[in-house]
């Protein structure tokens, strides 16, 4: 050892201070089991708290007043234009982030964990070198890793991020409006961050190579959202790939080809949002034993133990869906697995949102799957245009699906489009998670006029008993 260097020891080393690995060490501490935090950041909270879930929800929060402000006026009441202060905006963003920061520090000082702001890399099984510490040598009696992803690059691009060319973390900074927007994917970060901007003033172009939105979901739940996008968006082209593009001082010229063909058409801004890749690479992963796949995803089991048995992970550095709920419950088995619990992560539905306007929602196993696995199943829709809460509302586009078992009628799946829809899809996670059964759906009470009914009106008209929908005489 180098003189001067500084070797400490700790029972649980967690390296991530994202939601996988704040829950992990908070849950460790609490059954009694002494803990250091490694993360680069000076708070935990990770790409969600800084540059991911928290900021970007703030933003379409807003982005949903501006709707509302402008949908009003066919119900009496008519507003002025907007005025858009984006140093307001950005400064309010960043309020809620530090609240929320703050929090977290606190949590950390009431436990007693050990936080450090440093990088970790492994020199063995059980020891770690940090850097940008005061602490230069970590001795673990187990590990987990929780370092969490980030954002892919255009693939054959030399262009990489910045400047005019956004990832996520780049276009929730909000540095400016620009007057046009290309945005280069089709998922959840593309659609959400491209509403943000078309609310704020910019004309948004959306591109994306395969044949829809939201691959993954079904199809009649995102075409309420489709047909919101089509008219906030400038213009929105599928089967279409950026072929090239080049950085201007003041613009960006893209090729684009497939179900449009451009050249040299001329943007402002790009967002990429073409997914996420984990952040394992510069780990020292093979000093510790801990094997990956062919994308760079830590291979783990049930208890999330990666091929190392005294190192766990947990969160976007595992795979899967990339969700910050589906990271602190990964985090919570770890510490439960380190501390000899019976804990395992066999969650039979992973909710999934899309915080746009109107909001998508899912979990468990969707009418497409079902159909794919060749799985008996049968879908029951409930419109909201039979909603007397959405009629209030002006929000008559929403539909609620339940996807049933076909022989035990058991709850297989939820999806849900609609103003609200990521509160309400927490019952269709319960449902899904307890064995509900149709019966039990429509036989629970829900409060009327509300949205949540229409998931007991959906299990209604499944059984052929719906109130307001007229359904089929078996």
């Amino acid at each position: 050892m180098v003189m001067g260097e500084l070797t400490q020891e700790t029972e649980v080393l967690v390296i991530g201070g994202g939601p996988g690995g704040y829950a992990a060490a908070f849950r460790a501490t609490d059954l009694g089991m002494d803990v250091t935090l490694v993360d680069a950041d000076p708070s935990p909270g990770g790409v969600c708290l800084f540059r991911g879930c928290i900021p970007s929800k703030t933003l379409l929060f807003l982005t949903e007043l501006l709707h509302d402000a402008g949908r009003s006026g066919a119900m009496g009441i008519r507003f002025e234009k907007p005025e858009i202060d984006l140093a307001a905006i950005r400064s309010w963003k960043d309020q809620v982030i530090q609240r929320l920061a703050k929090g977290l520090m606190g949590l950390c000082r009431q436990r007693g964990v050990q936080l450090l702001q440093a990088r970790a890399v492994f020199e063995d099984s059980h020891r770690v070198r940090l850097s940008g510490g005061d602490i230069t040598h970590l001795k673990f009696r187990h590990a987990i890793l929780a370092t969490g992803s980030h954002p892919i690059a255009l693939p054959g691009m030399t262009q990489g991020f910045g400047g005019r060319v956004m990832d996520s973390t780049a276009a929730l900074a909000l540095v400016d409006m620009p007057e046009t927007l290309l945005v280069v994917g089709g998922g959840y970060v593309g659609l959400e961050l491209g509403m943000v901007y078309a609310s704020l003033g910019s004309r948004v172009t959306l591109v994306e190579l395969g044949d829809r939105l939201l691959p993954g979901i079904d199809r009649d739940l995102v075409k309420p959202l489709g047909q919101r996008v089509a008219e906030e968006f400038a213009a929105v082209h599928v089967r279409t790939r950026l072929e090239k593009l080049v950085v201007e001082t003041d613009h960006v010229l893209v090729d684009l080809d497939g179900e449009v063909a451009t050249v040299g058409q001329r943007f402002d801004r790009i967002l990429v949002a073409i997914g996420r890749q984990p952040n394992s690479a510069d780990l020292g992963l093979d000093h510790a034993g801990v094997e990956m796949d062919t994308r760079g995803f830590v291979r783990v089991d049930q208890q999330q133990r990666t091929t190392a048995a005294h190192i766990y992970a947990a969160g976007d550095l595992t795979g899967g869906m990339m969700l910050a709920h589906k990271a602190i419950r990964e985090g919570r088995v770890a510490a439960e697995v380190i501390a000899g619990q019976p804990s395992a992560f066999d969650v039979r539905a992973i909710p999934a949102v899309v915080y746009t306007d109107p909001q998508v929602a899912v979990c468990g196993i969707t009418e497409e799957q079902a159909q794919a696995a060749q799985r008996p199943h049968k879908v029951a829709r409930f419109p909201w245009t039979a909603s007397g809460r959405a009629m209030t509302m002006g929000a008559t586009e929403g539909l609620t699906k339940v996807i049933f078992d076909a022989a035990s009628n058991r709850v297989l799946g939820v999806g849900i489009v609609g103003r609200g829809a990521g509160e309400m899809i927490a019952e269709g996670v319960l449902a899904v998670e307890m064995g509900v059964v149709a019966e039990d759906l429509a036989l629970t009470m829900h409060p009327h006029p509300t949205l949540s009914e229409t998931e007991e009106e959906a299990a209604e008209a499944y059984l052929g008993s719906a109130i307001h929908l007229v359904t089929p005489k078996g």
